[in-house]
């Protein structure tokens, strides 16, 4: 992905958690000659993982189904992108009320390269299902207790295969009006809050600056 300076993220920090509140990723892998493979899936941070302004050196979690034939072009060992995707819309040219003017998209995005370990264990695989349960409900209002349902998760563990996905590479857009007015980026927020945008709060993002 390529990074405009002045697009940057606000902080590392705002990179960091921009991957713990959008953790449904998209993960994406390629043979030298064949089309890239991508599969939707979260990955995400563990819990004994303490990153603060990087992802970088860290190691993150995820699983496919077993069924999905990509887990065995990831077990080549190539490495892959590991794709997410924060609050996101269109900015209709009637927010800036002036012309001429041109319609953009106000997003934020990180991609991270990661080199990639295969976990195929039950234990290793059902420790990734937990941990991609907490992870989730860490980010719910109400956060349900999954002990009871252990025994379940292990009857189905033997159905995904898991990862290790240590990040070598880190690169973030964080595109949110700043090349615009005070009063307009204040007319982008409202109108994405008016319309309750579907793709996360962008309103917030824009207000912020792009800070989480």
């Amino acid at each position: 992905m390529h990074e405009f300076p002045k697009y940057r993220a606000p902080s590392g920090g705002d990179v960091v958690e921009l991957v713990r509140r959008h953790p449904f990723a998209l993960v994406v892998s390629a043979r030298a000659g064949d089309a890239p493979v991508a599969t939707h899936t979260p990955v995400v941070i563990p819990a004994s993982a303490t990153p603060s302004d990087t992802l970088v050196g860290k190691t993150l979690l995820g699983h496919v189904a077993r069924a999905n034939p990509q887990w065995r072009l990831l077990a080549g060992g190539d490495p892959v992108l590991l794709v997410f995707s924060g609050p996101h819309g269109y900015v209709s040219p009637t927010t800036y009320e002036y012309t001429p003017a041109v319609p953009t998209w106000d997003y934020a995005a990180v991609h991270l390269t990661a080199r990639v370990e295969v976990l195929q264990d039950r234990a290793d695989c059902l420790h990734v299902v937990t941990e991609t349960v907490r992870a989730a409900e860490d980010l719910m209002p109400s956060r349900w207790d999954m002990t009871p349902s252990l025994d379940v998760f292990e009857k189905i563990v033997g159905g995904v295969v898991g990862f290790r996905f240590e990040v070598t590479d880190e690169r973030a857009v964080f595109k949110v009006s700043q090349d615009q007015p005070d009063d307009v980026r204040q007319r982008v927020a409202r109108d994405a809050r008016e319309r309750g945008d579907a793709h996360g709060d962008l309103a917030a993002l824009v207000d912020s600056g792009g800070a989480l």
